[in-house]
C-alpha cells in the first residue's frame, strides 16, 4: 500500500507542478529558458511544498484529535479549531495592525488551543457520548465562533476581504509569502516520535495511566501540535475542512489504529488528498481556480456524510 501510495503521490506532484494558467512544458526547462525557470520555481514550486505540508500536518493534526477525544469523526474543523484560529487572527490584525506574520500566528494558536480545550471540557460534561452527538457538538460549537469572528470583522469593517481572504487558496502562494508553513516540519517529526504515546491516549485516561502514560501531559503536547499546525496553514493558506477526518479513517479501516505503523500512510494520504483536490479546483473551470476550500470541503463533506452514515448503521 505504501508504495502505491508514493507512486501516486509522485504521479500528483509532477502534475500539479505542470498545470497552471501559464503552460509549463519540461523543454523549456531543459533549454533553460528564464520564464519557465521563474515558473517553476518562484510559483510552482512553493505551491507544491505547501501543498504536501498543509496535507500532512491537518491528517497528522486530525488524528491526534481523534485519539485524544476518543472519537473517529473529531479533526480541527469539527471541534472549533479552524474557527477559533481564524477569530485569533483577525483579533490580532485588529488590535495589533502592525505586528508580524510570527506574532499573529501566534494568536491564532494561542485561540485555538483554548478552544480545543473548551471543547474537550464540554464534551466530557456530556454523560451520553453518541459517536455522531460529538462531531455535530463540535460543529455547532464551530458556528457560534465563526459567527463571532464573522461578527468582529463587521464590526470592523473587515468582514468582505475576510471571507475571500480565509477561504483555502493556494494560488497566493509564491517565493518568500508562505515560508511560515515550514513550521509544520517539526511537528510532523515530534508527532511520529509520539506515535506509540498517542496510540496509547487513544485508549482511554485509565488505560493510559495503567500503561505509565502521563494522560494530560500527552494530550496536552498533542493540542499544542494540533493548534501550531491550524495555526500555520490559517495564516498561510487559509481554512481548509475535512482532511484531517477524511484521511485518518479511511486508513483506521484498512490498517487500524497504531499510529506507530500507520502514521506514514495517513501523513501520504493528506497530501495526496490536497494536492488532486488542488489539480481539480484548477482545471474544473481552467484557466481560471477554484480555491480549494471549496474543493476540499465538497469532497470531504459528501465522504464524512458517507463514513457517519456507515458510522449510524
Amino acid at each position: 500500500m505504501i508504495l502505491r501510495l508514493s507512486a501516486l503521490f509522485v504521479m500528483l506532484c509532477i502534475a500539479s507542478l505542470m498545470i497552471g494558467a501559464q503552460q509549463l512544458v519540461w523543454s523549456d526547462l531543459f533549454d533553460s529558458s528564464k520564464d519557465a525557470w521563474l515558473t517553476l520555481t518562484a510559483s510552482r514550486l512553493p505551491r507544491l511544498i505547501a501543498l504536501i505540508l498543509t496535507g500532512i500536518g491537518l491528517a497528522i493534526s486530525g488524528v491526534i484529535l481523534q485519539h485524544i477525544v476518543r472519537n473517529k469523526f473529531v479533526e480541527p474543523a469539527t471541534s472549533g479549531g479552524l474557527d477559533a484560529a481564524k477569530l485569533g487572527l483577525l483579533i490580532s490584525l485588529t488590535m495589533l495592525p502592525g505586528a508580524s506574520t510570527s506574532s499573529k500566528m501566534i494568536f491564532a494558536m494561542l485561540f485555538c488551543l483554548a478552544a480545543s480545550l473548551l471543547f474537550i471540557f464540554i464534551i466530557n460534561r456530556i454523560e451520553f457520548k453518541n459517536t455522531v452527538l460529538i462531531p455535530v457538538l463540535g460543529l455547532m460549537y464551530g458556528s457560534v465562533l465563526s459567527s463571532i469572528a464573522e461578527f468582529y470583522a463587521y464590526k470592523n469593517n473587515i468582514l468582505q476581504s475576510m471571507q475571500g481572504w480565509l477561504l483555502g487558496d493556494f494560488s497566493r502562494v509564491v517565493q518568500e509569502h508562505y515560508e511560515l508553513i515550514y513550521i509544520i516540519l517539526p511537528v510532523i517529526i515530534l508527532a511520529y516520535l509520539y506515535a506509540h504515546r498517542f496510540t496509547v491516549l487513544g485508549m482511554g485516561e485509565e488505560m493510559a495511566s495503567s500503561l505509565g502514560l502521563g494522560y494530560a501531559s500527552t494530550a496536552a503536547i498533542g493540542l499544542i501540535l494540533v493548534a501550531v499546525t491550524v495555526a500555520a496553514s490559517v495564516i498561510t493558506i487559509g481554512t481548509i475542512p475535512f482532511v484531517g477526518l477524511v484521511i485518518p479513517n479511511l486508513v483506521a479501516l484498512k490498517y487500524g489504529e497504531n499510529l506507530s505503523r500507520t502514521l506514514p500512510i495517513v501523513a501520504l494520504g493528506g497530501a495526496c488528498l490536497l494536492i488532486l483536490c488542488d489539480i481539480l479546483g484548477r482545471l474544473v473551470i481552467y484557466p481560471f481556480e477554484v480555491p480549494i476550500g471549496l474543493t476540499a470541503g465538497g469532497i470531504g463533506g459528501v465522504m464524512f456524510l458517507i463514513l457517519i452514515l456507515r458510522g449510524i448503521k
